[in-house]
């Protein structure tokens, strides 16, 4: 693609940007930021990434990684903060998510050690964590604040804090993980996943991209499981104090 043409993709930032002054959003200005931010911060990933490349080194590697990691948490906690110690929660969740997916994926030998493979299925992985843990806080919260009552309930007949949370747990988790398998029953069907797409376009066997996509739906799978319930399993401990007590926001 040329420079030129990318300009014309430009087009489409053009007609959210005229629907949202026509009907009033309210959203020109978020549109421009992101569309600024995305071009700016992708052209320097870019070449960062072709320096990393080049270079093969693991330090480089582990860098990115950390980076991406570190983004990802700040980005999430946003969502718990009134969770206490939400920020390394998160960390953990997707330092071991990351340890997993790349353990088993160099340990079996299904992709090579490299800075192309580990960076770019670490970027999919970090990201799908990110995503999942906001969605996992935004129900988790949500379920706490609007069952505080039955919760402290279940407290007071003598419950463990984890059978006093257990409905709302399962239900944050389950909400948060149901996206990823809905999305897989129509993949090929709905849609044709963007990784699997963007290689078909760079000429790549349409077997071997589907081979590919499939790695990568089947690692997903077991991120939004891992992630959703380690976080969980994580967080809802510090929301009881030493007596077995709910602490409440205005503790």
């Amino acid at each position: 693609m040329s420079y030129f043409s990318l300009a014309l993709t430009l087009i489409f930032v053009l007609i959210p940007l005229l629907l949202s002054k026509t009907f009033q959003l309210g959203l020109e200005r978020d549109t421009i930021i992101a569309t600024v931010r995305s071009i700016i911060q992708l052209l320097l990933i870019g070449y960062v990434l072709q320096f990393v490349f080049d270079s093969e080194s693991y330090l480089f590697i582990f860098l990115m990684v950390a980076i991406m990691i570190g983004a990802a948490t700040q980005n999430a906690r946003k969502k718990g903060a009134a969770i206490k110690g939400i920020t390394w929660k998160i960390a953990i969740t997707l330092i071991f998510i990351e340890i997993l997916t790349q353990g088993i994926l160099i340990g079996f030998g299904i992709t090579p050690p490299t800075a192309q493979y580990i960076i770019s299925i670490s970027g999919m992985v970090i990201g799908n964590s990110m995503v999942l843990s906001i969605l996992f806080l935004n129900r988790f919260t949500a379920e706490m604040e609007n069952h505080q009552d039955q919760t402290e309930l279940i407290l007071s007949l003598g419950g463990t804090p984890k059978q006093a949370i257990h409905s709302q747990l399962i239900a944050a988790i389950k909400a948060s993980m149901i996206p990823t398998i809905e999305s897989q029953k129509t993949v090929g069907l709905v849609q044709l996943p963007g990784m699997m797409s963007g290689q078909i376009i760079a000429g790549a066997d349409p077997i071997q991209a589907v081979q590919f996509q499939l790695l990568i739906l089947f690692l997903l799978l077991t991120n939004a499981a891992v992630t959703s319930i380690m976080l969980g399993f994580l967080s809802y401990p510090t929301l009881f104090n030493d007596r077995m007590q709910l602490v409440r926001k205005s503790e």
